[in-house]
């Protein structure tokens, strides 16, 4: 088959896509495939999990969310065997409005006085806020003492945030330094802190497999590394 004739459709989640948005044009330029793009969260409820979107038949080739979700789409047999890669890991952060002040939490007493003086924090429901709202929170003592706004995505998290509407967002780096209105405060202590490996892969059924692969390939590559850092993320192509 002639790849550079080839037409992907790829389904992504948030905790990805700076990193893509920014590598895709030099894919599709050098590769002469075209690659449309729809959306969706690693997990959760509703109708716009990827998840959700392929059991209805969404047309995709490769998919890009959590290795928590994925590895759901794996037992649900939604994915071509062996076709799953880690591209890249990253860490959960605190976000704030731009422009207001940003509070330490860099300890886990900081971080624990930093959601109590929020009136709202806002978290995505996808695998991060998951962990937050069914870990996290309740191991740290504030379960029923805070209010959590959980959003369909990590850019809705960040949307609510920057409109005013939450004090703080918790979720990963990489859905916060891209985004508009909002400026990273830190990183959450590392005794708690929950990193999260994004992966790619073929979907079941696909027609388009040596371009599949081609993007996969591409994305997981030493070459993608520089994008991927800079969208607040660590590669996993530093460390194979």
């Amino acid at each position: 088959m002639n790849t550079t004739s080839a037409q992907l459709k790829v389904l992504i989640s948030g905790g990805f896509s700076g990193a893509y948005e920014q590598l895709l044009p030099q894919f599709e330029r050098t590769s002469g495939i075209k690659v449309t793009t729809g959306s969706g969260a690693s997990q959760g409820s509703g109708p716009q999990t990827i998840a959700a979107q392929l059991a209805r038949g969404v047309p995709a080739d490769v998919v890009i969310l959590s290795r928590e979700g994925l590895s759901e789409l794996i037992a649900a047999n939604r994915i071509a065997a062996g076709t799953d890669v880690d591209l890249a890991r990253v860490p959960v952060g605190v976000a704030v409005r731009a422009g207001a002040p940003k509070p330490d939490v860099r300890s886990i007493g900081a971080f624990k006085d930093a959601l109590l003086a929020a009136r709202t924090i806002a978290v995505p429901a996808s695998t991060s806020g998951i962990w937050l709202m069914t870990d996290l929170f309740p191991r740290l003592g504030l379960g029923d003492k805070i209010d959590v706004k959980a959003m369909a995505r990590g850019t809705d998290a960040t949307a609510l945030l920057a409109a005013g509407s939450a004090d703080l967002a918790v979720l990963p780096v990489s859905e916060i330094v891209h985004a508009a209105g909002v400026e990273l405060a830190g990183r959450i202590a590392p005794e708690i802190q929950f990193v999260q490996t994004f992966s790619a892969a073929i979907v079941a059924g696909s027609g388009e497999m040596d371009a599949a692969r081609r993007l996969i390939g591409f994305l997981a590559s030493a070459g993608a590394a520089e994008a991927i850092r800079k969208s607040g993320m660590e590669p996993f192509a530093t460390s194979r």
